[in-house]
């Protein structure tokens, strides 16, 4: 998402190429943008540093946000979601996706013109599966039986927002797709920096993060958050590893297909696939979890 970004970690294309290089040589092949990220060019930039590599790659866009000023540039619309796979596919430089996503639930589309134009889309070659991401498990179970009931194509996976500082997926969302047989992967896996350890309790955010987003911070910045990150930070002090490792470490034993992380520096990235080598043990796992309080659902 900070590939082309318009903020102060924006990514361009030397940088990203470091990064996606450093990815694949560590042995990580699936990559996930978004047409709405940055108005398209993180799809430009993700194809160019995927030239010559895509047989070797899966690679993920989504559909659904703001592209344009005119009525018909957002939505699932057929209209929107035909005109905007062909362009990411121009963006990207591909003749077709692994996984088409849609971002969010749209209110104004019956879900079945969404779900038959998903269907034609994997028909015509120009992706083999499709997903959803950002939605509630009632619209994600009402999308599963459209799709039942009209013979066309599922969503194979769910890009859901879940971490140790928000599990209200564990409610419903997770063991939905467990029972489905859905492939879940989940975004925002640090908290968008919180489960680093860069925000302390008691000290006013100072971070790129902050600055772009303050309200996402602040709104997180509470008691029961900073509790979980004192269990992340003791228990990464036991491994001897960092607390975004741990962080990560936890998604990695739980029900999830992959978690993703985003990335503005290569030592992210190699920080990220050294979590795989961390074992965590009941007790680790009980300790990460107390603390956590049940809280009202965020998209």
């Amino acid at each position: 998402m900070s590939f082309g970004a318009d903020a102060a970690w924006k990514i361009e294309l030397q940088e990203a190429e470091r990064i996606i290089n450093k990815a694949i040589d560590l042995g990580i092949n699936f990559f996930d943008t978004a047409n709405v990220y940055s108005r398209g060019r993180s799809e430009e930039i993700l194809g160019r540093c995927l030239e010559g590599r895509r047989d070797d790659v899966v690679v993920a866009t989504k559909v659904r946000g703001v592209m344009g000023d005119g009525p018909n540039d957002s939505g699932l619309s057929r209209r929107h979601i035909m005109q905007q796979i062909k362009a990411s596919l121009g963006r990207l430089q591909m003749d077709h996706l692994d996984l088409y996503q849609i971002h969010w639930w749209d209110h104004a589309t019956p879900i079945e013109e969404t779900l038959r134009t998903m269907n034609d889309v994997v028909r015509m070659g120009l992706t083999h599966y499709i997903g959803a991401s950002g939605i509630q498990a009632w619209q994600f179970q009402k999308a599963l039986y459209a799709s039942e009931m009209l013979g066309l194509e599922r969503f194979v996976s769910m890009q859901n927002h879940y971490n140790l500082m928000y599990r209200e997926d564990e409610r419903e969302m997770i063991p939905l797709c467990k029972n489905e047989g859905i492939a879940i992967i989940p975004w925002s896996p640090l908290a968008r920096g919180y489960l680093t350890g860069k925000y302390k309790r008691g000290e006013k955010p100072n971070t790129v993060r902050y600055q772009s987003d303050p309200v996402f911070v602040e709104a997180r910045y509470i008691q029961p958050n900073f509790d979980i990150l004192d269990a992340v930070e003791a228990v990464a002090k036991e491994k001897e590893v960092s607390p975004a490792q741990i962080a990560l470490a936890w998604m990695l034993h739980k029900d999830v297909t992959t978690p993703i992380v985003g990335a503005t520096k290569v030592s992210h990235i190699e920080e990220a696939a050294a979590s795989v080598d961390v074992k965590l043990n009941d007790d680790d796992m009980k300790k990460l979890e107390a603390s956590y309080k049940p809280g009202p659902v965020i998209a």
